[in-house]
């Protein structure tokens, strides 16, 4: 029954373009998470506003600068010089497989209500493909996200990093591959009395490969991570320390991962080895599991559970037995 359910899910996908995973119950196609649920209300970008197409950087910079509702589609290779600064109620989404960013990267900084989806991110050097910092109600859907990982861990910085008291974001349906540190929520541990309270984050139905740490790793919030892929995530995937909570729940573990989950405050060197040679120490994290994780081999080292039991939402879980067949099928771009 499994082997034929596994079958025919990918004998549909090769012939749909995009597969309506939502439509058959096995997971939410639309946003959810932290960026539906939360006290402001649900993320909807640019909805109502006019819809534009871009295709040059000076063209992008003009559509994201403002903060009038605009979904604005974006088409070729922008290569930007400096990082664009996203305004509130905005959509921007890629058209088919066509749209790739390099050079710099977004900033999602001290606004509300941003959608980005189907983006190809690359080979940003020396900061974040996308960095979401002091904003509320952001979802990022349906991206890619790679670099070099032979570069090693300062080369580039992160894939998503998420930091000074963000809130209410859900981060979904996104390729990360080939990069060494990929998504950091809370990034100073001097920071709580800016961070403690707020970074609510959901995680889920993600496909990380070929990865070196930081998926995620968190500071002072609630990250609920369900139903993500981890294939050869090499050192250390969910971090949890000063004090954050995760809920961890029907995730997918394969290949070369060295430790899947850990609550310990020790960060280690190979996530940042331009500190001591022993790593860097700071508080535990907190952690709790729901529904059944496939750890797959993989080290699972929590010190310390916390409240975080229960998710403050409703969502589709997919079966575990689904997990990996449902991600492959539905991250990246070119999907939606």
């Amino acid at each position: 029954m499994k082997f034929n359910l596994v079958f025919s899910l990918s004998v549909v996908a090769s012939f749909a373009g995009a597969f309506p995973l939502g439509s058959l119950g096995l997971a939410s196609w639309d946003v959810e998470g932290y960026a539906k649920d939360n006290p402001i209300g649900v993320t909807t970008g640019g909805k109502g506003g006019e819809t534009v197409t871009v295709e040059t950087v000076t063209d992008f910079n003009a559509a994201v600068k403002d903060d009038k509702p605009r979904i604005i589609l974006v088409k070729g290779n922008l290569n930007f010089t400096s990082r664009p600064k996203i305004g509130s109620n905005k959509s921007i989404i890629g058209v088919r497989k066509t749209a790739h960013i390099t050079g710099s990267g977004l900033d999602i900084f001290h606004v509300d209500n941003v959608i980005v989806q189907n983006l190809k991110i690359s080979f940003i050097f020396d900061n974040d493909c996308i960095t979401i910092r002091n904003s509320t109600r952001v979802w990022i859907d349906h991206n890619e996200f790679a670099s070099d990982i032979s570069k090693g861990p300062d080369y580039y910085d992160g894939q998503v990093d998420i930091i000074r008291a963000s809130d209410w974001v859900t981060v979904s349906w996104n390729y990360f591959h080939d990069h060494w540190k990929s998504s950091l929520v809370g990034n100073d541990d001097t920071l709580r009395d800016v961070d403690f309270g707020h970074l609510h984050i959901t995680y889920h139905h993600n496909y990380w490969r070929n990865e070196g740490t930081r998926g995620p790793a968190g500071r002072f919030g609630h990250q609920h991570v369900y139903n993500n892929l981890y294939a050869d995530f090499l050192y250390q995937a969910i971090h949890s320390r000063s004090d954050n909570q995760v809920l961890v729940e029907g995730n997918v573990f394969r290949g070369n991962t060295r430790e899947a989950l850990s609550t310990y405050g020790l960060v280690i060197p190979d996530d940042s080895p331009n500190t001591c040679v022993c790593g860097d120490e700071e508080l535990d994290g907190f952690a709790n599991l729901g529904a059944k994780n496939d750890w797959g081999g993989a080290g699972v080292n929590i010190t310390q559970f916390g409240d975080f039991v229960k998710a403050p939402y409703k969502f589709k879980l997919t079966p575990l037995f689904l997990v990996s067949t449902v991600v492959k099928l539905g991250a990246g771009i070119g999907k939606i």
